[in-house]
């Protein structure tokens, strides 16, 4: 999307992270491969049952934190308040840390009550004593990354993105390696090993980075970068936090009900007619097999969110409407192709795929009924971007809030009526809804 000179970090910092996105995918999409042939459908639906666990610690350590790091960070390359930069993003990482490790206890000692009482798969505990320990590792990374976001810089992001999923896959195809050497059984807790320490590989890098851009950028004689300072600590602490808590209370609500989404499917599957193992080997290849190959094209939309959030800003701040027109009308119209390419390519060749690659008829079938999803996700995704470029994040919140509640009803009414088709069926129906939402939202633009 071309909208001006100044739009060029928009363009250089989409194909920075397309690429990675795609290397990250690529690398990630062989991988669930293995996974799924090493660990079966059952051993794919119990390891992703952990995920919502994990996408609610990060709402509640970073998610909103990460942002405002970026905002307060944004200026820096224009005023070259270095100090003031280091304060926010220390200050920041300080605060999360704190809920970090509070939050890594918390799941640690609580292992067996979240995975019976919530998860409803006892079988789920010793993964999350395991996955507790990504999680300090991840805010980490995540507030450096949100520091370099704010400066535009988003090669280091890429970079650590990358680094966690080579190292990740890398790891665990090695412990399955000496384990098999040794005669040991592979179980699906190797996969979690492994997430942990790609998380540690990303803070590692993420730390190399941040220090080497300082050394880089700081001018001599600059003095100490950080002084303790409690009235200084305290301002920043009040900024950060009067940005990240509403953000972060979005997120949370937003992941705990597709927590309960992703914990009530296979329950539901139950209530259908399935047992304890069919119901979760369905639900493994639904999330972990069909529903990763779908959304890998999203890597070229995603990119784009990441950088059109701030060019949009910056239009409506300088009250440059056409500037945002261009924006809808280019979002619109190439989401739109992009979606319907992608949908003609899985709906003609999904059963193929599904055969080829997890040698799987289900999950090929699924591939089908899903492609449908494309075109309505690039358009809805892109749109969401501007509307919380044009501060609108409010609308996109309820946006997000109405299409989870139709997922929802779906989940709990059509899933025990017609089976796994009730929730393909909602997955269509609640990303029409946001998208038509969405366009409906940015009509004065169009």
């Amino acid at each position: 999307m071309h909208f001006s000179r100044k739009t060029s970090p928009l363009i250089t910092g989409t194909i920075i992270l397309t690429v990675t996105g795609f290397a990250s995918r690529f690398i990630g999409f062989f991988y669930r491969i293995f996974l799924s042939r090493v660990f079966g459908a059952e051993g794919m639906g119990i390891y992703q049952l952990t995920s919502p666990v994990l996408a609610l610690s990060f709402s509640l350590t970073v998610a909103g934190m990460q942002t405002a790091i970026s905002k307060y960070v944004a200026g820096e390359t224009l005023s070259k308040d270095y100090r003031s930069s280091a304060l926010h993003l220390f200050t920041g990482f300080g605060l999360s840390m704190g809920v970090s490790i509070l939050c890594t206890l918390g799941i640690y000692c609580f292992a067996d009550e979240i995975a019976a009482s919530l998860l409803m798969e006892s079988r789920t505990a010793p993964l999350l004593r395991i996955i507790s320990l990504s999680i300090p590792l991840a805010t980490v990374h995540s507030c450096i990354n949100g520091y370099f976001y704010g400066i535009r810089k988003t090669s280091v992001p890429a970079l650590c993105q990358l680094a966690e999923q080579l190292v990740r896959v890398g790891s665990v195809y090695t412990i399955y390696y000496l384990a098999r050497q040794r005669g040991m059984e592979p179980t699906i807790s190797f996969a979690v090993v492994g997430l942990v320490i790609g998380e540690a590989a990303s803070t590692i890098v993420s730390i190399i980075c941040v220090k080497a851009h300082f050394d880089h950028v700081l001018p001599r004689n600059y003095g100490p970068l950080l002084s303790i300072n409690p009235p200084a600590l305290w301002g920043a602490s009040k900024r950060l936090l009067t940005l990240a808590v509403p953000l972060s209370l979005n997120r949370i609500i937003i992941n705990f009900l597709q927590s309960v989404e992703a914990i009530f499917i296979p329950n539901r599957l139950m209530s259908y007619g399935y047992d304890n193992a069919s119901a979760l080997s369905v639900y493994g290849i639904l999330t972990g097999m069909s529903l990763p190959l779908i959304l890998f094209p999203s890597a070229i939309t995603n990119s784009i969110c990441v950088l059109l959030l701030p060019i949009v800003s910056e239009a409506d701040a300088a009250e440059r409407t056409g500037t945002i027109k261009k924006a809808v009308h280019k979002s619109i119209r190439y989401g739109f192709f992009l979606g319907v390419l992608f949908t003609s390519v899985f709906f003609l060749f999904g059963r193929l795929l599904g055969n080829f690659l997890y040698q799987n008829a289900l999950a090929g079938n699924f591939i089908i009924v899903l492609s449908f999803l494309c075109p309505l996700m690039y358009i809805a995704s892109t749109l969401n971007s501007i509307l919380n470029g044009l501060g609108k994040t409010g609308t996109t919140f309820a946006y997000s809030m109405i299409s989870l509640f139709v997922r929802l009803l779906f989940v709990f009414f059509a899933i025990p009526r017609f089976g796994i088709n009730g929730y393909l069926y909602g997955l269509l129906a609640s990303q029409l809804v946001q998208t038509l939402l969405c366009m409906y939202a940015v009509r004065s633009y169009r």
